[in-house]
């Protein structure tokens, strides 16, 4: 009789004591972020892109002393900041949970602070014109990174890839040996590896031949710790230069069951937000 009484006791203890500890889990943590010039000087005005986003409706600003004072879930976050005379800075942060409510942590330590360096740039958004397919290759990544030109030598000068695609409309399996797309998205500050989650996810890359065709793709299909297959930006086939009509780069998608998405005459790759 009296255990069948305390039953209803330590079912609601439990459920009371699972719901705190999961409280604790999500509880936010105050975070600072300073933004500073190479002297050590606050930088004031600085925006600052967090991903994944916080739960805030306001547009993330450095107040007059270069900081930004946020409340952030435990976690791991890229942070983009971009303001004009700098070049865009790029950090990851590892937001620490202190074991406590909010107010209590608050009252027991200060807020996290992760300083961000900025570098002098050029004055307002930089902007840079395609490169044509004699050139090399155009990347744009906003707002990570301002645009940048691949020349034909500096591709070839990065690691390379082989892989085999099977083309269906030859019924022919083709090499290829290229960079990989993610490691030149990662030279312009794409949310890759650990930075590929939540808000990141919604990102898509488009790739422009020079007769205009296009193909999209999904950021997590071309990030290899997300997805088996391999995107190249290739320049040779078979051991071989590419002819005049695929080349002289080629986007190849390898686990694609037919050659549809692969761009001949490759010249740009964007990096976009879904609206």
């Amino acid at each position: 009789m009296r255990a069948t009484q305390l039953r209803p006791f330590v079912l609601a203890l439990t459920l009371l004591l699972s719901s705190v500890t999961a409280a604790q889990r999500s509880t936010s943590v105050a975070v600072v972020i300073r933004v500073t010039d190479p002297t050590g000087n606050g930088v004031p005005g600085a925006q600052v892109r967090i991903v994944p986003a916080p739960d805030t409706a306001s547009k993330p600003e450095t107040d007059d002393k270069g900081q930004l004072a946020l409340d952030l879930k435990p976690g791991g976050y890229a942070i983009f900041v971009r303001v004009p005379g700098f070049m865009p800075g790029i950090a990851h942060l590892d937001v620490v949970n202190a074991g406590l409510p909010h107010s209590d942590a608050q009252a027991a330590k200060p807020a996290q602070t992760f300083p961000i360096v900025l570098q002098l740039g050029a004055t307002g958004s930089p902007t840079v014109s395609p490169v044509s397919s004699k050139d090399g290759l155009f990347v744009s990544a906003y707002p990570y990174h301002a645009p940048a030109g691949f020349s034909f030598a500096d591709l070839k000068a990065m690691p390379h890839l082989t892989a085999t695609f099977h083309n269906a409309h030859t019924n022919a399996d083709e090499t290829y040996s290229g960079v990989r797309l993610a490691d030149l998205l990662g030279k312009v500050g794409a949310p890759l590896g650990r930075e590929l989650r939540g808000e990141a996810l919604t990102n898509f890359v488009v790739a422009t031949g020079a007769d205009g065709y296009q193909a999209i793709l999904a950021l997590a299909e071309v990030d290899p710790e997300f997805h088996p297959g391999e995107v190249l930006v290739a320049d040779t086939m078979n051991g071989q230069p590419l002819d005049a009509h695929s080349g002289p780069l080629k986007l190849v998608v390898t686990e694609d069951k037919r050659p549809a998405r692969s761009v001949r005459n490759l010249t740009t790759i964007e990096l976009k937000l879904f609206p």
